[in-house]
């Protein structure tokens, strides 16, 4: 068979979030039971303005998948970025922004391209000025992609509340 990227609906992200979760988990090498902890999250974005997602399939089998959706005020993660940064670089970059909430590939297939074709096609409906996401901030693979995909560190060393790793929060002009 052969790879197909496709834009889902909110429906088709509801209807298959434990295969998100699939992937999730073998992209970001953790357990599926702690992949699964983050139903509630996805949960959570179903209903934000703006929300967009793309799936890449191999005949009925989800190999990658991204999403987002536009970050305002009020929402936890933009809220937690804008705090973190000067003022100004906020308003440049967060006021109409599209927020990347998710990006991962089976890592059977990263590498041959099919990430940049997932982001580029989400990107391409954001509909906004700029794109922000987070990344763990450290030299990655992933921080290697965005930063040939042309996006740049507009805060280093974040830290979330319950989580012990520090990230870096990226942005790229639409």
């Amino acid at each position: 068979m052969s790879t197909q990227v496709v834009r889902w609906t909110r429906e088709d992200l509801t209807a298959r979030t434990e295969e998100v979760l699939d992937v999730y988990a073998a992209a970001m090498e953790v357990p599926r039971a702690e992949a699964r902890g983050r139903r509630a999250v996805i949960g959570a974005h179903l209903d934000r303005k703006g929300l967009h997602a793309v799936a890449a399939v191999d005949g009925p089998r989800l190999v990658g998948i991204t999403y987002g959706y536009r970050g305002a005020p009020g929402q936890w993660w933009h809220d937690q970025v804008r705090t973190a940064m000067d003022q100004t670089v906020a308003a440049c970059w967060l006021n109409d922004t599209f927020e990347v909430c998710e990006l991962h590939v089976r890592p059977e297939l990263q590498g041959t391209g099919l990430g940049h074709a997932l982001l580029e096609d989400l990107l391409a409906q954001a509909g906004t000025t700029t794109a922000v996401l987070t990344t763990p901030d450290l030299e990655t693979r992933a921080r290697r992609f965005y930063r040939t995909g042309g996006w740049v560190d507009l805060v280093r060393d974040l830290s979330f509340p319950g989580d012990p790793r520090t990230f870096a929060v990226l942005g790229r002009e639409l």
